[in-house]
């Protein structure tokens, strides 16, 4: 999948290790590397769709975030991205088509619980 980011300090602290870790700490860079990684390899977004989504739970979310998804990173925090194909692929019945999203924009790492 492609993965673009919402600036370039958010790209820098994504691709390089050092930054990362100092934007992240530790234990959260190694967990934000396995995400990344496993985005990257993936040919499209379906593979993270529930039930297949353990042990990241990929999701929807609601509210405010309404049209972004999230991915459960080190408790409380999130990895926040939404969909980049135009037109948004959308489901007959409703809601998002994961299978054909091919491309997602990094938002950044929130605690969306508060």
């Amino acid at each position: 999948m492609e993965l673009t980011f919402a600036n370039n300090k958010l790209r820098k602290q994504m691709n390089q290790g050092k930054a990362m870790v100092k934007a992240y700490g530790p234990i959260q860079a190694k967990r934000l590397q396995i995400v990344l990684t496993s985005l990257r390899a993936a040919p499209n977004l379906g593979i993270f769709a529930p039930p297949y989504s353990k042990p990241n739970r990929c999701h929807e979310l609601k509210g405010n975030l309404k049209g972004q998804l999230s991915v459960n990173l080190i408790h409380p925090y999130r990895l926040l991205f939404e969909p980049l194909n135009e037109p948004l692929p959308m489901r007959p019945e409703g809601g998002l088509d994961w299978h054909a999203v091919t491309a997602i924009n990094i938002k950044g790492v929130e605690d969306t619980h508060g």
